[in-house]
């Protein structure tokens, strides 16, 4: 079995982030859908589970990050164009997300990102097939 990846963020409102991230063309998993959270499919083996803040804060002892205040994790992801990259930043705006900063070409890559309404950064990159070397043996 692969590995798969389920990254866990707390949210304020469940329906306004499942509006948010559909406007993105996610999808949710109906099996993991609750009034409390929901998992929405990024990939074949990535997903990431919406938690309720309250329900969040029952898998840690720890205090729960204010997003809009600081940042704990940075979540990327790839696109196969420097188009798409921007198309959903522009998605994400349009759906109330934000840009908080302006898309950078490094030439092998490009990256662009957006805030979704709690607060959490997503970075958008794309990068140049072959542009990194083969790792050697």
């Amino acid at each position: 079995m692969a590995t798969q990846m389920f990254v866990n963020l707390p949210i304020q409102d469940l329906p306004r982030s499942v509006a948010f991230f559909t406007a993105l063309g996610f999808r949710f998993d109906p099996r993991f859908t609750s009034d409390k959270a929901t998992c929405m499919i990024v990939s074949e083996h990535s997903f990431v589970m919406l938690l309720t803040q309250p329900f969040f804060q029952t898998f840690t002892d720890k205090p729960v990050s204010d997003a809009h205040r600081s940042t704990e994790v940075l979540i990327c992801l790839s696109r196969d164009s420097r188009a798409a990259v921007d198309e959903i930043v522009r998605q994400a705006v349009a759906a109330g997300g934000k840009a908080p900063r302006a898309a950078q070409d490094h030439g092998f890559m490009y990256q662009h990102g957006f805030e979704d309404p709690d607060g959490h950064l997503w970075e958008v990159m794309f990068m140049e097939p072959g542009a990194i070397p083969p790792t050697e043996s």
